[in-house]
């Protein structure tokens, strides 16, 4: 069970949720509705999620950063185009620095990386703007890691594997091997 409770939630618990896989924005809206949270969308799209934001601005919201339809940062800035003081938490499979910094710069007020469970996303959410955030209960292993810079650096390359391989400074068979596995735990 969440450290959590409603009670600990503001008077104003509305939420967006904006990511492209269907099954993980259904889970996630559930579990947060669970937690308390008044889940007014979770849509697909940065078209969708740029209508919500500016039509019903909610308090809370979690966004994807990469969509099929473009950025997740566009719906950030008009979160807070709309209503400043709206939370926002910026999901990613591909986490590194610079997006960070890029998520931050946007309005966001924490990022976290996929796969992020609900009350990470909660955690963060309710987070005080100056509190330092706690370590981990469950990093991502090192050869996860590994695997997400490979995969980030081969979508970066336009899925050129010979690109990437050159860019990684590794040999082509050996990132195809690596791109035929499934993603490590």
């Amino acid at each position: 069970m969440s450290e959590h409770t409603e009670l600990d939630l503001p008077e104003d618990k509305t939420l967006l949720l904006v990511d492209d896989d269907e099954p993980f924005r259904n889970r996630l809206s559930r579990a947060m509705q669970s937690r308390g949270f008044d889940v007014v969308s979770a849509v697909g799209t940065v078209a969708e999620a740029m209508a919500v934001a500016r039509e019903t601005p909610p308090a809370f919201a979690v966004v994807d950063l990469r969509l099929d339809d473009g950025d997740g940062l566009d719906v950030v800035r008009t979160l807070h185009e709309n209503r400043d003081n709206c939370r926002v938490i910026m999901l990613t499979g591909y986490g590194n620095i610079a997006t960070a910094v890029a998520a931050v710069k946007s309005g966001a007020v924490d990022y976290l990386s996929k796969p992020a469970d609900a009350d990470d996303v909660m955690k963060a959410l309710l987070a005080q703007p100056d509190a330092k955030p706690a370590p981990p209960d469950n990093p991502m292993s090192a050869d996860r890691v590994r695997w997400e810079h490979i995969q980030r650096v081969f979508e970066l390359c336009d899925h050129n594997v010979s690109e990437t391989a050159r860019r990684l400074n590794m040999h082509r068979r050996t990132l195809q091997r690596i791109l035929a596995k499934r993603a490590p735990r």
